[in-house]
Order: C-alpha cells, then sequence, then structure tokens
C-alpha cells in the first residue's frame, strides 16, 4: 500500500482521546461492537479509536455507547492485546488495546447497525527525537509518576518505556494530565513531537510541577 494511500477502518467513538503507543481499556457490551471485536479478532485487524468532539455526545470514556455525536478528524488505530468476558455480566467484554498510528478520516458511513465505518489515511508517526536537555526535568518528573503509581498498584502506560523519545515522553504526559477534551485532541494531533512535549512542560512549570 502506498504511503498516502487510503484505506477503510470502522470506528470506535469515544470520550477520550488515545496516544500512539497508549493502553486503551474498553468495556463492551453493544452488538455492533461485540461483533467489531469478534471481526478484530478472527481476522487480526485494527479499529480506529476516535473521539466524539467535546461538545457531544455523553459516552464514558471506557464505554461503547454512543449516540450520533459528531467526530474528531483525527483519531488513533488501536490493536487488541486481550479480551475476556465477564464471568458476572454475560454480554460484556473487557478489552485492553494499543494505540499505533494516528490517522485522518476523509469520509465516514453508517451502516444498518449503527457502525461508523471511515475512509482514512495513515498519518506519518513521530519522529524518534531524544528530548534536548531543557526538557530532563520533564522525563525525570515522568519517571518518578510511573514509580508513584506503580507503588499504589497501578501501570497505566505499556512497556517498553522510552523516555529517550520526546513523543513518547509528551504522549504519556498528555494522559495523565487533567487537560480539557479538546487540548487533548490538539496536543495528539500535532506533527512535531518536540512541540508537544515543549507545550507539556510549560504546562507542568506552570501548575509549578517543575521548578
Amino acid at each position: 500500500m502506498a504511503a498516502d494511500a487510503s484505506f477503510q477502518l470502522p470506528l470506535f467513538p469515544l470520550q477520550t482521546v488515545v496516544f500512539p503507543r497508549g493502553l486503551l481499556s474498553l468495556k463492551v457490551f453493544e452488538p455492533r461492537y461485540l461483533d467489531l471485536v469478534t471481526d478484530c479478532l478472527r481476522q487480526g485487524t485494527s479499529f480506529g479509536a476516535i473521539a466524539l468532539q467535546s461538545s457531544a455526545g455523553s459516552e464514558a470514556p471506557s464505554s461503547a455507547r454512543h449516540g450520533s455525536g459528531r467526530l474528531e478528524r483525527v483519531g488513533v488505530r488501536a490493536e487488541l492485546i486481550d479480551a475476556d468476558a465477564d464471568t458476572e455480566r454475560p454480554g460484556v467484554v473487557h478489552l485492553r488495546c494499543r494505540g499505533t498510528d494516528r490517522f485522518e478520516v476523509l469520509s465516514c458511513t453508517t451502516q444498518a447497525d449503527g457502525l461508523r465505518v471511515a475512509e482514512v489515511k495513515a498519518l506519518p508517526a513521530d519522529d524518534a527525537k531524544p528530548p534536548t536537555g531543557e526538557f530532563l526535568d520533564t522525563v525525570r518528573a515522568l519517571a518518578n509518576a510511573i514509580a508513584s503509581l506503580k507503588a499504589q498498584g497501578t501501570q497505566p502506560f505499556l512497556p517498553p518505556y522510552q523516555f529517550d523519545e520526546a513523543g513518547w515522553v509528551a504522549n504519556r504526559w498528555c494522559e495523565l494530565l487533567p487537560i480539557p477534551l479538546a487540548a487533548k485532541q490538539r496536543l495528539m494531533e500535532l506533527p512535531d513531537p518536540m512541540i508537544r512535549l515543549k507545550l507539556v512542560d510549560e504546562f507542568l512549570r506552570g501548575k509549578g510541577v517543575l521548578g
């Protein structure tokens, strides 16, 4: 497939923003999404995790329920890591997924069952740029945050931890920061990982997290 070739991708609208190499946990119960998961498992394919625009919809981040809210223009492909049936609630499946590459929606149609399928094109991955010296405090603070979360029994990120990549560090901070959905979306869309990291660094300094 040519780098700029378009392809079809089933969409999973959410009220959260998924970042490349991020961990996404989902609870699936609607038939359209159960069918989607079954197809992905059978065919080894991925789906498009994409945020509903913040002014539309009311679904929870881990829920498959959604109405006809407007979607953002850019999302992230997600591949399944594992799927487990809920033993106490028949018809509910818990998923863990890994964010891979970003995509841009070119057009979108809705199937009879309500599943949205888009014609998309892949967007370039972040360049593997190391954080420059001015951002070392931001890198160390992320390492400390991960250690603190692990001590509390939480592991929000998938290994390997790539502290030597500005994009990875920025993306993991974006997942942690208490900022509006629209702000996370704009950060995810930025093509330059160093600019993304700079904005994260400025936010952390503004909040007193960094000296």
